[in-house]
């Protein structure tokens, strides 16, 4: 089973649109580049992001912005954008009823599930875009700043 990526890849969409907003033409291929995945698939999500209400597009134009704060985006603003399922997890309920385990799986996976999906969520609707950000920013000073050693 795939494991989807649409809503780091439109984490990562968002990023860099501030970021480089002003820096570099921000078209589908510039960021499909950083990304590493095709113009069609950063058209996708931006239409979604779009239509989610946290990213400004003007057809035909590679002028895409991000249409709050970022402090204003929530990582779960994000995730409820593009993931199709809002569960975090999936039970399998083609189990043996017979069998004490397939029989009571279900049941018993669906509160311990339950309660981690509302941790994360609460966890991703404090975590703002502007943290995601700042740690990408942090991260790439002390990258340069440890080149700078080596050199």
């Amino acid at each position: 089973m795939k494991i989807s990526t649409r809503f780091s890849d439109s984490i990562h969409i968002l990023a860099f649109i501030n970021i480089y907003h002003g820096k570099v033409p921000l078209t589908s291929n510039n960021i499909a580049s950083s990304i590493g995945t095709s113009p069609v698939v950063v058209r996708r999500l931006m239409s979604q992001l779009r239509k989610a209400g946290l990213l400004n597009t003007v057809h035909g134009a590679a002028e895409p912005s991000l249409a709050k704060d970022p402090t204003a985006i929530s990582l779960y603003d994000v995730f409820l954008a593009v993931e199709d399922n809002p569960h975090l997890f999936t039970i399998d309920h083609k189990t043996n009823p017979e069998c004490i385990v397939g029989g009571n799986i279900q049941e018993t996976l669906t509160e311990a599930y339950h309660q981690a999906e509302v941790a994360a969520e609460a966890k991703l609707a404090r975590t703002s875009l502007q943290d995601i950000i700042d740690t990408i920013l942090v991260k790439q000073a002390q990258k340069e700043a440890q080149q700078r050693k080596e050199d």
